[in-house]
């Protein structure tokens, strides 16, 4: 019975745009959980070197900033076209999934143990990713609560950049727990701090 108990839980954590993943994320770290981005693995991959050329062959000029590609007018090129949209996502996503793969790799190999390895993925049903987790969580937050968290970060508002997202009632529904962030990051970190528990007593 050793081994199986010992395995560390893996997680997968989405959300709508303002919900707050991010600071669920951080949270979920201060608990004692391995955490990995991959909102920040595709960062890494549009600041470096290796995918520059052939994104600017693609996207045109106007995508390459002086400081590592601008994620900005990638993003408005991609959400205008389709065919670019899936071009760019066919060159990224398995580039993300074999690091989604070190991870887990990397966090099993640590003693101690974390509580858990956690997966911040954004388009986590959408891409159908849900059966490479032993679990999967949604946070979720009022609408009013989202925009006003877009707004801060400088979007314009949550519906333009959410036409490929499910709504959170259909992640909620998907996921096996869910989280509401609508409160201070206090009572979000008790909710995650609970979340955990109940997720270590599924995996003993």
């Amino acid at each position: 019975m050793a081994g199986p108990a010992a395995r560390v839980p893996f997680v997968g954590l989405t959300g709508g745009l303002g919900a707050g993943k991010s600071t669920a994320l951080s949270a979920l770290a201060d608990l004692g959980a391995q955490t990995l981005s991959t909102d920040a693995v595709v960062h890494e991959l549009l600041t470096g070197d290796e995918l520059r050329g052939e994104i600017v062959e693609r996207l045109g000029e106007a995508v390459a900033g002086d400081d590592g590609l601008d994620r900005d007018a990638i993003a408005q090129r991609v959400f205008e076209s389709d065919p670019d949209r899936e071009w760019l996502e066919g060159l990224l996503w398995p580039r993300v999934g074999r690091r989604v793969v070190q991870f887990r790799t990397e966090v099993e190999g640590t003693y101690p143990p974390p509580r858990a390895a956690v997966v911040e993925v954004p388009l986590l049903f959408e891409a159908n990713m849900e059966a490479a987790f032993d679990h999967t969580v949604a946070v979720v937050a009022d609408e009013s609560v989202r925009a006003e968290r877009a707004g801060e970060r400088g979007h314009e508002g949550v519906e333009g950049r959410t036409g490929r997202q499910l709504t959170q009632r259909e992640k909620s529904q998907r996921a096996d727990f869910t989280v509401r962030n609508d409160g201070s990051e206090a009572e979000l970190k008790e909710e995650l701090a609970s979340l955990l528990d109940s997720i270590e007593a599924k995996m003993s």
